[in-house]
């Protein structure tokens, strides 16, 4: 009997050593995370400029960390379990504080099909209350069964639609660990529930989506008129800093929203052309010079969709 239970036991060992050498064979396959120190206190990994695909693991959008006196605060939390597992042992890399907080920018899956993992860690989450809109949608519902097809093995029937702890109706001061963030509700915008988080301590703006660097914006179903207006809010901070929802640091806060801001002012201006002339999608596309913006990153992915939802929305609006 005993060599029985042991040889189960080598036996379980052996498929647990197993599993390791394959998980560290995924992680070599994947996408590198690199962590890149923003100030003092903070740091943040960057998405891939790609669409999320099982040999990236959904690695396209950006996450961020502070460490407070008292624990580890985290903004977003990055496509799948996977990347926030890894996410997770960087942060470790720096700071044997635990993660206490997560605050969520908004519930676009890139950036929170990872927050289950937070959560198991104790980690209190925190969002906009207009998330619920989303997280009790039908369109959330289907984007997860359709992720979990597209992006298996990293998106599957485990990964789950984690709400917050704690819903903010607005602008809000936290106080976290002894360090303050603001809390800067501008949604309707990117999406009905944006929040930027503004640590005045060190002069650092976690902007989530609604600041692209180095690529297209998704504008999906956004309100680009008032994301317009948002990222003039977001300007009126004293910002040495900017962590974006995707591409790199910016140094130079005016200058590098300038493009997001550029290209939804480029969309409405050419798509409200159109349907004030009535002229049909198509052929206002085909007519619409995109040069200025070919060069970006997914522009062949994204900016037809991107000018589509735009016309929608201001022939919306005409009405």
């Amino acid at each position: 009997m005993k060599k029985i239970v042991c040889a189960s036991r080598f036996c379980v060992l052996l498929f647990g050593l197993l599993l390791g050498c394959l998980s560290t064979v995924y992680a070599a396959g994947a996408a590198p995370m690199e962590l890149h120190q923003v100030s003092p206190s903070a740091w943040y990994v960057q998405g891939l400029s790609a669409l999320g695909s099982t040999e990236n693991q959904n690695f396209i959008s950006n996450a961020a960390f502070v460490v407070t006196p008292a624990g580890v605060v985290v903004i977003d939390a990055l496509g799948s379990p996977a990347l926030a597992s890894r996410l997770v042992a960087e942060i470790k890399k720096v700071t044997p504080l635990p993660i206490t907080h997560v605050l969520v920018t908004h519930y676009h899956a890139d950036h929170i099909y990872g927050l289950q993992v937070f959560k198991a860690l104790g980690a209190r989450i925190i969002a906009h209350r207009a998330s619920l809109l989303y997280l009790n949608s039908e369109t959330a519902r289907l984007r997860l069964e359709a992720s979990r097809e597209e992006l298996f093995p990293w998106i599957d029937d485990k990964t789950l639609l984690v709400p917050a702890d704690d819903w903010l109706n607005g602008d809000k001061e936290l106080a976290i660990g002894g360090v303050v963030f603001q809390a800067k509700s501008v949604g309707p915008a990117h999406t009905p529930e944006d929040l930027a988080f503004y640590m005045p301590s060190e002069k650092v703006l976690f902007a989530g989506d609604l600041v692209f660097r180095s690529r297209i914006p998704f504008v999906g179903g956004a309100d680009s008129r008032h994301w317009i207006t948002a990222l003039d809010q977001l300007l009126a901070f004293d910002t040495n800093v900017i962590v974006p929802g995707h591409g790199p640091l910016s140094n130079e806060a005016r200058k590098d929203m300038q493009q997001t801001r550029e290209y939804l002012v480029y969309l409405r201006t050419a798509m409200g052309r159109a349907t004030e002339a009535m002229v049909p999608f198509e052929e206002a596309y085909k007519n619409t010079d995109w040069t200025p913006f070919e060069h970006l990153p997914l522009f062949g992915v994204a900016n037809r969709m991107n000018a589509y939802n735009t016309y929608l929305l201001l022939e919306h609006e005409a009405k």
